[in-house]
């Protein structure tokens, strides 16, 4: 199977780094955002962009929108987390507090879109329901990243250090601990749409693993480009989008 690759537009909205980007479950909005600490929302289909004012204090780590909603939630470095709404993005709907350093991450449950969780530098990871405007639960094992499992939600991967532990959502028990990377920290991670694997990210490999057993089964060793982040194309569950450091991707 052979892709080819064009760009349809590049528009710069901010001179600011940007450290994370999603779109909406229509694929209508891309929300980016990063160290201007507002994200820029831009319609697909009419490349018009709108933005966030600078409600965080610090930068911003991760955006991730809410399921079939034009909602979507910021994670930063001054420790809070901001719910957003396209449709009138002049201030945050809410704002959540309760970690106690930076925010690195956070994502929503695929299915229970009331529920999200965050996870910070200490390794904490905070379950939060929008509905009662508040912290669920909490426990530990995540520092870089965190991603639900696609699909059910099932399970919640998290990054911390070099090694990927996975976890029950409702019981909190740990089902894998993924190690095998290099002594540098796994900082991206990608499911894909079935929720059967698992892409994990580290400057020098990157390895996706079955879940069902937990054994690491493709391994890609860089060749100096150092590795940033990865994703799974939506459709086509064999083919991963791997980005470089080195202002480039490959397809793996």
């Amino acid at each position: 199977m052979e892709f080819s690759f064009s760009e349809v537009s590049s528009m710069r909205e901010s001179n600011s780094k940007v450290v994370c980007c999603h779109f909406s479950s229509d694929g209508k909005y891309l929300a980016s955002a990063g160290h201007d600490k507002k994200v820029i929302l831009w319609n697909v289909e009419t490349f018009q962009t709108e933005s966030t004012p600078e409600e965080h204090i610090s930068i911003i780590t991760d955006v991730r929108f809410r399921p079939n909603t034009t909602q979507l939630a910021t994670s930063s470095f001054d420790k809070t987390i901001r719910v957003w709404d396209v449709v009138q993005p002049a201030y945050s709907l809410q704002s959540f507090t309760g970690h106690t350093s930076q925010v690195m991450s956070l994502d929503f449950h695929p299915k229970k879109n009331d529920l999200f969780c965050s996870c910070d530098s200490n390794s904490e990871i905070r379950f939060w329901s929008i509905n009662q405007d508040s912290c669920t639960r909490v426990s530990r094992g995540g520092i870089a990243q965190i991603r639900f499992q696609p699909r059910i939600g099932q399970l919640l991967a998290a990054a911390a250090n070099n090694a990927v532990s996975v976890f029950d959502v409702e019981t909190d028990r740990q089902i894998h601990l993924l190690e095998g990377h290099p002594s540098s920290d796994v900082h991206s991670l990608s499911w894909d749409a079935n929720g059967d694997y698992l892409a994990s990210v580290c400057n020098e490999t990157v390895r996706v693993w079955r879940l069902s057993s937990g054994e690491c089964v493709h391994e890609l060793t860089s060749s100096g480009n150092k590795f940033h982040s990865c994703v799974f194309h939506p459709t086509y569950s064999n083919l991963l989008v791997i980005g470089c450091y080195q202002s480039s991707c490959g397809t793996w």
